[in-house]
């Protein structure tokens, strides 16, 4: 993958297989989210090909970084949840009493049971993210795509939503998790996908994160 003549990421061969909970970690600047859109196809690869088990990618519960996402949209937090049914009956059409159901349910997983009727702009940046994982959780997808979602949120709120994605992982959906924080890779992530600007390693987080495999991420930022 290229951005002009830069090459961003190169020597990527592999198989997020499903029901599988995968940390993909490096270095800031090392390609995780670049990798990310190629995989949602928001950006083209110069050579080679990305597949996947889902009749049309956007099927898949992606949720961007934070920085990405436009909050001061005049939404309020039932609305933007509801998006996430969007794909299975339209944007025009009125909820069903399950549907309603299902959206009081997310709100409720995710702790935002006083702020449902809030504008987005109104939410701290830990209800934000909250919202955004409810509006995964009534999408239901099988495949489920966090870039940095823990980032600039509170330590209770990471662990929440922490909690969910455990909860995703057990009823078998495939999960990737693009994160920096290695710490929080090693002690929630079974499969890691290391990166820096090319794969260092993929597999079992505790023979993946090894010192010399971080060292090279970051060393290969620097040639």
């Amino acid at each position: 993958m290229h951005y002009g003549k830069v090459v961003a990421l190169e020597n990527l061969s592999g198989t997020f297989h499903p029901n599988t909970l995968t940390a993909i970690a490096g270095p800031n600047g090392g390609a995780k989210s670049t990798l990310i859109k190629a995989i949602q196809g928001q950006v083209k690869i110069k050579s080679g090909k990305v597949t996947h088990n889902c009749r049309h990618i956007c099927e898949s519960g992606y949720l961007p970084q934070k920085s990405d996402v436009d909050s001061s949209f005049p939404l309020s937090v039932y609305e933007v949840i509801g998006m996430g049914l969007w794909l299975h009956q339209g944007s025009f059409k009125a909820y069903t009493k399950e549907q309603h159901f299902l959206i009081e349910e997310a709100i409720c997983r995710v702790g935002l049971e006083q702020s449902k009727h809030k504008r987005i702009d109104q939410l701290s940046g830990g209800q934000f993210q909250r919202m955004l994982f409810a509006r995964i959780y009534v999408q239901d997808a099988s495949l489920i795509i966090l870039d940095e979602p823990f980032t600039a949120i509170d330590s209770q709120t990471c662990d929440h939503l922490l909690d969910i994605i455990q909860e995703w992982h057990q009823k078998g959906k495939t999960i990737l998790v693009v994160l920096h924080n290695l710490d929080l890779v090693r002690k929630n992530f079974p499969e890691t996908l290391l990166i820096g600007r090319t794969c260092v390693g993929w597999g079992p987080t505790d023979k993946v994160l090894t010192k010399a495999n971080v060292s090279q991420a970051f060393a290969n930022l620097m040639t």
